[in-house]
């Protein structure tokens, strides 16, 4: 009985032991953590109350197709790039703390990076820039 409890307990740890992403778009340069299965895109950035500046969290969905967000459990304020099969960004959207409200990506995206709420902006990063590191993707030179 206690072993579920345990891996309750220990599951938000998961992450911070994983080696972190760099990533690239334009001249700005982060660290993000990568939700890649069901249950680490779920609890993505939740229950965290701060985030450093220039990291982040990429998530690599399974399909290719509009992908949607919500921000439950979540009191961080957030941007969102979403992003095709070659990383390009196709979308930006900003997430407001512990809405439940559901936002979509505006065309098919097989990736999102949540960052800290202006991030992109502050950067100079727009549509249809690329961003650089994500694992599987060839990178330009």
């Amino acid at each position: 009985m206690l072993l579920p409890l345990v891996a309750l307990v220990l599951m938000p740890m998961a992450n911070a032991s994983e080696p972190l992403l760099e990533l690239r778009v334009g001249d700005a340069r982060l660290e993000a953590e990568y939700a890649r299965t069901p249950n680490e895109r779920e609890r993505g950035l939740m229950e965290r109350t701060e985030m450093h500046a220039d990291h982040g969290m990429l998530f690599r969905f399974d399909e290719l197709r509009r992908h949607c967000l919500w921000m439950k459990n979540t009191p961080l304020p957030l941007s969102a790039a979403f992003m095709d099969e070659q990383g390009r960004i196709v979308d930006i959207i900003d997430l407001q703390p512990l809405d439940t409200s559901i936002r979509c990506s505006q065309g098919p995206a097989r990736y999102a990076l949540e960052m800290n709420q202006g991030w992109f902006e502050a950067k100079g990063v727009e549509v249809g820039e690329r961003v650089l590191g994500i694992p599987d993707i060839p990178s330009e030179r």
